[in-house]
This record gives structure tokens, C-alpha cells and sequence, in this order.
């Protein structure tokens, strides 16, 4: 941790992980992210997480998609594994949400007046419930919560979980986003990219390792790595794995 010449708080990057239409990744073994529109690939739990995971193909779309960039993130920081919980706090924007998961469940719901509703779905018709698998799988128990994304950076998570540091409310950090396709019933496509991204944020840490950077907001609430504006998260993550990867 570190207090910039403005107090302004400087935390460190220690884990990226990710799934997009481009791939699934972590920021110590790829050196290109991409964020663009098209199909997700296919996510095999047993290439992910060292333990078997039966919970996980149960799960809805969406929270396979953050539970992996999540678990990923963690992996990349060196803090998948555990013994004692830890006070790691989550917290994830989304643009859609479970939305897709919704009008999933109420296709079940809807034809025999509730009296086929699954409860698998509706075990996921919150958007914060893979929050919850996440926290139990990997021991963590700080704050977590998900923002309904506002600007098209998607930088939201990031520059809360960063106001939570700053004023005291945890050391630690999970931060991303999380989307799957926009659902067809509302017409027409999304323009959010299918995808998830997460980034491990810590004040301070003691592992041998190299983080990637440190992260902070300015007075205007802008993100600047190591004081430079950043202007959207692929522009973080590029700018990250381009420093590590290539200094």
C-alpha cells in the first residue's frame, strides 16, 4: 500500500483472470486480452479449479461465466488456496445481469401457474448469487454485492471496491465485471460484449510476488494506473499484461 504526494490511496494489482468471445486467460501466462462481441467459449470446470466442483454445471450461464474469471483472478494472485477464511471482499458490476436466467425461470413458471417452476433456476435469479458459491468455494468473507453498470468504461466495480479501501472498508479486494448476451426478448442486441473480467486488489501483501501495478482515483473519480488515466477496462488489462509481461 502506498499514499500518493495528493493522499490519494494507491492499491495493488496482484491477479487478472478473465472469459471473453476472445478467450479464457489469466495475466501471468497471456500477454493479449480482448473484450469483443461473439460467443463465449465453452468453460470445462476441471481446467479451472484444482478440486472437483459438482455445484458448478448446475449453475446458471452467467454465474459459470463470473465464477471463473473470480477463480481465476485468485489463481493469477497466488490466493486460490486456503486453510483459514479470509477477509476478501467481492464486488462486481453487470449490465444484464441473471436477466437471461429469469426469463428462463419464468418459462417454467408461466405454463402450469407456478406448479413446474424449477427451483435450480430460481436459485439463480439474483444477480449476486454466484457471488455467494464464490465467497463459500474460496473462503472469503468481506463485503460483496453487485452494481448495476452506469458508464461504458466498466470501470464501476473497480472505482467502488477502491472508495471501500480508501475510507477503511477492507484491504482486499475482488473487482470486475460479469455479463452474458442481452436476452432476445427484448428485441434487439446488446451492445455490452458477452464476458467476464476480475481483477485481485490488495493494499499490501507479503507473497513473493510481482504485481502488476498500482491503481487509484483521482479528484474526478477517474482510474489511473501508476498516474496514468486509464479509460476502459481493456485498456487496464492491455496496459497491465503490457508491464508485466514486457518491461
Amino acid at each position: 500500500m502506498s499514499w500518493g504526494d495528493d493522499n490519494t490511496l494507491r492499491v495493488h494489482i496482484t491477479g487478472i483472470g478473465w472469459v471473453t468471445a476472445a478467450g479464457v486467460g489469466a495475466g501471468r501466462v497471456n500477454d493479449k486480452f480482448a473484450l469483443p462481441q461473439g460467443p463465449l467459449p465453452r468453460i470445462d470446470p476441471s481446467d479451472i479449479f484444482e478440486k472437483p466442483w459438482p455445484n458448478f454445471r448446475r449453475m446458471d450461464r452467467y454465474s459459470r461465466l463470473g465464477l471463473t474469471a473470480l477463480a481465476l483472478a485468485l489463481k493469477d494472485a497466488g490466493l486460490s488456496r486456503w486453510t483459514r477464511k479470509r477477509i476478501i471482499g467481492i464486488i462486481a458490476s453487470t449490465v444484464y445481469g441473471c436477466l437471461q436466467t429469469d426469463v428462463d425461470y419464468y418459462k417454467t413458471v408461466i405454463p402450469g401457474r407456478g406448479a413446474n417452476a424449477s427451483p435450480a433456476l430460481f436459485s439463480y435469479t439474483l444477480a449476486n448469487s454466484y457471488l455467494g458459491e464464490g465467497a463459500i468455494r474460496f473462503g472469503l468473507t468481506g463485503t460483496n454485492y453487485v452494481l448495476t453498470e452506469q458508464h461504458p468504461s466498466g470501470l464501476a466495480a473497480l472505482r467502488t471496491a477502491l472508495n471501500h479501501m480508501s475510507m477503511g472498508g477492507g484491504s482486499k479486494f475482488l473487482a470486475g465485471v460479469c455479463d452474458v448476451e442481452c436476452p432476445d426478448i427484448f428485441g434487439e442486441p446488446g451492445k455490452t460484449p458477452a464476458g467476464a473480467v476480475f481483477f485481485m486488489l490488495e493494499r499490501s501483501f507479503t507473497r513473493k510476488i510481482s504485481p502488476y501495478g498500482q491503481v487509484s482515483t483521482d479528484k474526478e473519480g477517474e482510474i489511473n494506473l501508476d498516474g496514468n488515466q486509464i479509460k476502459d477496462l481493456p485498456a487496464l488489462v492491455q496496459t497491465c499484461l503490457d508491464r508485466f509481461h514486457h518491461a
